[in-house]
């Protein structure tokens, strides 16, 4: 079963279609999934706290906190613990809150910090449904890729006939149980992420390394993850935690320690994909105690460290699939491509510096993919969880 299993936050806003709340959590905990009901304090005018707390088995949440006893309810913690959020009914105020990016009650900031496929289910009049301000609201959400259920026509609550009616629980659990079929598509399979960058020792106190915040591979091991795969995530020196449970991770400091992590899985990976910034040199003796600073300057020798992407496709077997990356200032595809006919690779991300909100430490990234093929794919600035899917997605058109 699709949702079995699943963590399902289900938004519920004050409309009349909150009624429909009772049936969608229970249809949704028959298929198996865990359901957490947030309400925001207006809905609580509509349908019963305690009738949607009965049915998820979980207190309902709609406050920040609890005025009895202080106990915090983390809109943070909601964010990462669901698979999916649901709002349903999603009311005009609502959808044009959530485009506009404001936080007044727990829902909305639990939808500002959800990592998770986020699903709205609009519930509204005729007049609202049409009108410009609720049409730009949902072109905003649709463009940050969340999935607008559009709503059935029918006698609405004014007595008006049109569409505004939020569709049915039994077809919204069917739409969510296509949309984690769809994402199932990588289940069985293995899969090696690198992340980050590596730190390449010159005295104990002192490194090489880069700007790289891993934040991409990470990205990538999530949604691998959440699409089934069994993930090795081999990461240089970060300060991130990989959240889903599919996810095993290997802390790593130099590329060396890289290339021993990656090599040591390679052979049984159906997929690896190496997003990591190695670094290019390592210095050519790593001193055991500090250098004292001496006179006006220092010679580094430094040598090349080695292709992991390039030395692990050397033995790559039939129907495995790799992928690399390249971070590029001058040259752009001419030299994505040259690297990935040298690594033998399937696919080759370009990334440039010269792109504002593009690579190293930002929340977003603006990619071409090439492909070996030939094909070049070009994707708008994007948050990186909507990148890793736009390179998941690709890589799923290698399965056999």
């Amino acid at each position: 079963m699709s949702l079995r299993g699943k963590h399902i936050l289900l938004g519920v806003t004050g409309s009349i279609a909150a009624y429909k709340a009772a049936v969608l959590v229970r249809l949704l905990v028959k298929e198996g999934a865990e359901v957490q009901v947030l309400m925001t304090p207006l809905a609580k005018e509509f349908i019963s706290a305690l009738t949607l707390a009965t049915l998820s088995a979980r207190p309902v949440l709609v406050d920040f906190f609890n005025p009895e006893n202080g106990g915090w309810n983390s809109h943070v913690s909601l964010g990462i613990w669901a698979d999916a959020f649901l709002v349903a009914p999603a009311t005009a105020n609502t959808l044009s809150k959530m485009a506009g990016g404001q936080a007044d009650n727990l829902l909305l900031t639990s939808y500002l910090s959800a990592r998770c496929p986020v699903f709205a289910a609009p519930a509204m009049d005729l007049d609202m449904f049409v009108h410009p301000a609720t049409r730009s609201a949902l072109d905003t959400l649709t463009s940050r890729g969340v999935h607008i259920i559009e709503p059935g026509t029918g006698v609405l609550a004014s007595g008006l006939e049109g569409k505004g009616r939020m569709e049915e629980p039994e077809h919204i659990v069917q739409y969510l149980k296509k949309f984690f079929d769809a994402r199932c598509d990588f289940a069985g399979r293995k899969v090696l992420v690198t992340a980050g960058p590596t730190y390449e020792k010159i005295d104990p106190v002192r490194f090489i390394g880069n700007y790289s915040s891993g934040k991409m591979g990470f990205a990538l091991a999530e949604e691998f993850a959440a699409r089934g795969a069994a993930v090795t995530l081999v990461s240089g020196p970060v300060r991130l935690n990989p959240v889903h449970p599919g996810i095993q991770l290997v802390s790593v400091e130099s590329a060396s320690e890289m290339f021993a992590a990656a090599d040591a899985c390679f052979d049984e990976m159906d997929v690896a994909v190496f997003a990591a910034a190695v670094a290019d040199f390592t210095p050519l003796e790593q001193s055991a105690h500090k250098i004292s600073r001496k006179g006006k300057g220092m010679d580094l020798q430094l040598t090349p460290t080695r292709d992991i992407a390039g030395t692990l496709a050397t033995r790559r077997r039939p129907g495995q699939i790799l992928a690399g990356f390249a971070l590029e200032t001058t040259g752009g595809v001419e030299r994505a491509t040259s690297k990935l006919k040298e690594k033998n690779l399937d696919i080759i991300v370009l990334n440039s510096l010269s792109d504002a909100g593009a690579g190293f430490g930002h929340e977003t990234n603006k990619i071409t993919i090439v492909e070996a093929s030939g094909a070049v794919t070009e994707f708008p600035l994007k948050h990186k969880r909507q990148v890793a899917e736009d390179i998941v997605d690709k890589l799923s058109t290698f399965l056999s």
